[in-house]
This record gives C-alpha cells, structure tokens and sequence, in this order.
C-alpha cells in the first residue's frame, strides 16, 4: 500500500488542480456581481485551504518574559507574525521567513505586567518587604535571580500580592482585546483574543492556554480567571467552571488547550482528580462529571513546542524508532521534582490517548480524546520559530556564540542544557475561511495538525470503503468526506467483514525538506482491557525495500554539509500518497489512528549558529534533525 515517488501525472494532476481551483475562484470572482443569476462556480462545503499559525506566544506582558528581557509589545509581536521587523533584545533586526496566518498571544493572566511594577518601584509592590527587596535586585541587575524567585514563589503559592482581583487583571485584559480587534483582519490574517492560565502547583506545569471564538463585544468585560490569588483556584475543573460560565452569560465559545505534560510530574494525564496541598497532590479516580467537563473544554494538546517534544518517549515507546526526538524528561517546571519512570505514561500525548481509551469503555466518552497542535511558547514575542531563524525560548536565549552552551536551567536534579532547546512548532488548520469563527471551529473538531515547523500539507480520512488508487483521485478530498471522516473524527460500528480505510496524503514544505516517510500510529485497548501501541510505515521515498528481518523501512540517508549548514533535496519525495487498510484491525477494539509524516534530516538551528558564529560545539550537540508532523487522530469507536 505504499506509494514511490511522485509520477509526472500524479504531479500534473495536483498542479492541473490547482490550476482548476484557482480559475473557479476566478470566475466565481467575476460573477459574483450577478448574485440574481445561477453560479458555475460549485458550491464550497467544506474546508479546502490550510492555514499556519503559532497558537501559544507570550509578550513583554507576561511577567516572566519581561524579566528574562523582553520589551516587545503585544502590537510588535501582531507585527512581527504578519512579517514585519522586530529588534530583539540583543538587538537583532529579525523578520520571519514566511509571515503567519493566524496567531493566539497568550499572556499569562497571572502577574499581568507585574515586572514592569517591580522595576518602577510600584507603591503597591514596594509597600511589601519582598516587593521593595526584588526592586532593589533589578536596580543591582541582578534580574535573572529576581526572575528565578518569582517563578518559585508563583509555584509555591507564595506571592504576598493578590494578583486575581479586577486591578490587577483589567488593564491588561484591556489591552489584550483592543490591540487583537486592531490586528484582526478577517480573510486575510486572524488574531485570536486569548491569555494563558498558568496552573502551576509545587512547580508541576498545568498550564492551558484559553481560546476565544468571540470579538470584544462579549469578551472585553469579562476578565480571565487566574491559578492564584484570593478568586484564583489550580484546578483544572475550577478553570472549566469559568469557561461554562462566560459561556452561559455571553452566548459565546472558548476552549482551553494544555501544554508540557512532559513538565507536569505526571499530572498531565493522570488518572485521578486534583487536590492539592503544599507540596502534595492527591485526588480521587476520574467521574463522569471530570470526563464530561475535560472532553467538552479540552479538545486539543499541545504536542511539540521549544520546551521538549511531547508526541511521546522512548521508555514508553521502545519498538518505535524515531520515538526520542528533542526530549525533554529532567524535571517539572520549577525543577523541584524529577522525572521518574512511573511519572512518564502521564506526562505524553501517545500515551494520554491510549489511558482515555479506558473512560470510553466506562462513561461512553474520553476525556483525552484531543487532537494534536504545535506551537512555540515562546518568551521573546517573536512567533513563527524557524531553525535557521531561531530566536530562543526567551530573551537571554536569543542567538549568540553563547548560547549554546548557556543552561538554560541548573539544578539540584540535573540541568537543562541551552543546546537542548527546540525550534518548534507550528499548527495547521483545515478551514473554510481565514477568522476567527472559521479556524476556532476547526481547531473545536479537530481538523488540525501539529508540525516542528515545517509546513508540509497533510490530509487524512477515514472510512470504510476507500479502495487502492483513491488517493490519486483528483477528488479525493471531496471523496474523503462524502465516504469518510476527515481527522479529528470518529468512525463507528465495523461494516461486517470490512477494515478502516484511510486516505493519506502529504505535500513537502516547498521550503522544506524532502519527504522520507509517512507513519501511521495506531493504539488501540484489547479485550482483557490492556493498552498497546503499533507504528506502521504506510508510504516512503526512494523505492527502499523493508527490511526483510526486521520489517522497518531502512533510513533515508543524510545530505546535510554540516559546516556549511546546508543539504540537498536528492533523495525523499515531493509528495507521498497512499490508502491504507489496518491489517490488524478487530472490530470488537476501540482504536485511534494518526498519521506522521517524517522529513529528510535537514540542518538544527546548532548548525546554523555554529556556522553563524563561527564556534565549534560539544559532540553531544545534535547538528541535524528530521522535522514531523502530528496529524489530529481519527478514533474507531465500536
């Protein structure tokens, strides 16, 4: 069921489509003016563009950006992603390669612009002992030490200033709102109204980034909620609570997207309610009110993002071969606790979607049945993260001969190394339109895909009669929904005899690297209830043959120049197609299926600094990398 290299019809038959579609647009175009009169042009009913966007971006008004360095304003960072030119604070002219369409600027509720008070000398904030004691350090320039304590005190619960109530939230909301209305450019550029709330109990990262669907009119007068202060609460279930409630007084819609599960000491997907307590969290197992409240609030993950790659580990995924990719499995996010094996099947997105399979079987609905996004998290306000443009995590990681080597967090339990930081990722939504309606919609679905940033086009359907030579189809797209569920959907009750079927299709990154593979992850829950994982190659380049012991397609082969920073498109395909049949398939099983589609390895930002800079690096530093995609799962549901 594989696919080689793209033939000269396959190729003419894709370009002769885009020709088609865009002399349709044409002359709908033309004749849009006679509304009166009957359209040649077909109707669209359903989404047919893809569009690239950075959903988790942090400003000079998130406290912790600011102290590391950033001065860029909500209005630099919209500029920046739409591409414009920033200065950085080293004072880089920067511009990315290709602007975004979309962006979500996700400030951190809590502490809003609370840096610049401390650097002002704010009387609220020097009124308190520690308040005037961290003034001082800044004034000393000892800021990345004021910054360390901050975070700790945040996590510890100990802040001696109540940073939930209307003061303290409602200028930033303000300008949060008023700066995205001003950016938001219906059809041509979508920035989303959103913060971040920043669950953070005894350092274990609960994050979720809050994405509204609506304008200023139903969003401007109600403040987001914060993880702590006096009407602040660390639950996940508390957050939801609020989200329902904004629902029912405005009319309008929101949905919440957590991250870095790989920080969470295995909280991320756990398997029991929150309780929490200093330095201790107990719970009770999931009820059926939880899996209600996480299902409806929570349909997407943030599976990659320059804090560590988080599809899924090695330990968990041993027969997976490019399953350690840009790990990050020291700690939690303050480094107070480290990782342990136990901690690891609730910390990955692989794993989160095999665990909810279980809550299928008992409330008839999954509470991690998410799809995948990526996004950069960046502290810089500079969006849109490229290898050969990376900008860093934050400002004191932004590209120097330095930074390589410069940790980017030292501990008791180990250290995080600078080198190790990831320049990742990107989203792509399936929509009808560049809005805010039209992509929130998506994204509610699920007809998203997480990339490392690359931006390969990946479409995949499932359904139970596609047969071999779809694929090559030039309506394979409408045939994908008219048959079958695009991803992010769900397929049900087994026709007698048949197997799921599924259309794949992946375009390279004209920017990109060739591509070397297409995967298709499958998990699925047997009937004695236990949980397994299976990763077929389903289309590749280069006519390999799998090997004949082991069965694994051989490696594509490398054509990076190191020093030079550069490599050659000569092996990998353009594009990959395919139909593939789960040979494995009992319909008595719930499964979930999502494609990976796996570049040639290309240059790491490492190899352009080291070039760039002139410096040789460690031998522990990785020079390459092979940029992937996520796809959003499509579940077999019996």
């Amino acid at each position: 069921m594989k696919r080689n290299k793209v033939s000269k019809s396959i190729l003419a038959t894709f370009l002769g489509g885009l020709c088609l579609s865009l002399c349709a647009s044409f002359a709908q175009a033309q004749t849009s003016k006679h509304a009166a009169e009957k359209s040649y042009a077909p109707p669209v009913e359903h989404p047919t563009e893809i569009y690239f966007g950075d959903p988790h971006i942090h400003t000079s008004l998130s406290a912790d950006a600011a102290m590391w360095g950033n001065n860029l304003s909500l209005a630099d960072t919209y500029k920046f992603g739409r591409g414009g030119e920033a200065t950085s604070f080293k004072g880089w002219k920067v511009k990315l390669t290709r602007p975004l369409d979309w962006m979500v600027i996700s400030d951190h509720s809590d502490v809003w612009g609370f840096f610049q008070r401390i650097k002002d000398g704010d009387k609220y904030i020097v009124a308190k002992p520690q308040g005037a004691r961290w003034h001082k350090m800044i004034k000393e320039g000892k800021t990345r030490q004021v910054t360390d304590e901050v975070i700790k005190a945040f996590g510890n619960g100990t802040l001696p200033w109540d940073v939930s109530l209307p003061d303290a939230l409602a200028p930033g909301w303000k300008d949060v709102v008023e700066t995205a209305e001003k950016f938001n450019d219906p059809g041509n550029f979508t920035a989303f109204i959103a913060y971040e709330w920043t669950s953070n109990p005894a350092g274990d990262n609960l994050h979720r980034v809050v994405i509204y669907r609506d304008n200023a009119d139903k969003t401007k007068d109600v403040l987001p909620f914060t993880s702590t202060g006096s009407l602040g609460k660390p639950d996940p279930v508390e957050l939801w609570k609020v989200l329902e409630a904004y629902e029912k007084k405005t009319g309008g819609q929101v949905l919440a997207i957590p991250h870095n599960g790989n920080w969470s000491s295995g909280l991320m997907f756990a398997e029991t309610t929150y309780t929490y307590l200093p330095n201790k969290s107990t719970g009770k197992p999931l009820d059926k009110a939880y899996v209600i409240a996480r299902n409806r609030w929570e349909p997407l993950y943030e599976a990659t993002q320059i804090k560590g790659d988080g599809e899924t580990h090695p330990i968990l995924s041993p027969d997976d071969e490019f399953a350690d990719y840009e790990t990050w499995d020291i700690g939690n996010l303050s480094f107070s606790t480290k990782v342990t094996e136990e901690m690891l099947p609730y910390e990955y997105a692989r794993s989160g979607l095999m665990l909810g399979l279980k809550y299928q079987d008992k409330f008839g609905l999954n509470p991690f049945q998410f799809g995948m996004v990526g996004a950069g998290d960046s502290h810089t306000g500079l969006p849109g993260q490229e290898e050969n443009n990376f900008m860093g995590k934050h400002a004191s990681s932004e590209p120097d001969a330095e930074r390589w080597k410069t940790p980017f967090r030292v501990a008791e339990i180990g250290t995080q190394e600078g080198w190790s930081e990831v320049a990742s990722g990107l989203t792509g939504i399936w929509a009808t339109d560049n809005t805010r309606e039209a992509l929130w919609d998506a994204m509610k679905r699920k007809e998203v895909y997480a990339t490392t940033g690359t931006r390969i086009k990946v479409r995949v359907f499932g359904g139970w009669d596609f047969k071999p030579g779809d694929d090559r189809r030039s309506d394979y797209v409408d045939l994908g929904y008219k048959k079958g569920v695009p991803m992010g959907g769900e397929l049900h009750r087994a026709k007698r005899g048949k197997r799921p079927g599924f259309i794949v299709a992946a375009l390279m990154d004209p920017m990109g690297g060739s591509l070397d593979r297409v995967q298709m992850v499958k998990g699925w829950r047997d009937s004695k209830g236990d949980l397994h994982e299976k990763v077929y190659d389903i289309a590749w380049s280069d006519n390999r043959k799998r090997d004949s012991k082991t069965g694994k397609v051989p490696p594509v082969g490398n054509t990076v120049n190191i020093p030079e920073a550069t490599w050659t498109n000569s092996i990998g395909d353009t594009q990959l197609t395919t139909v593939w049949q789960d040979p494995d398939f009992n319909g008595a099983e719930q499964a979930f299926y999502y494609v990976r589609v796996l570049e040639i390895p290309t240059p790491r930002w490492t190899a352009y600094d080291a070039k760039r800079f002139g410096v040789k690096m460690g031998p522990e530093v990785p020079m390459t990398t092979q940029e992937r995609v996520y796809t959003s799962p499509i579940w077999y549901i019996p």
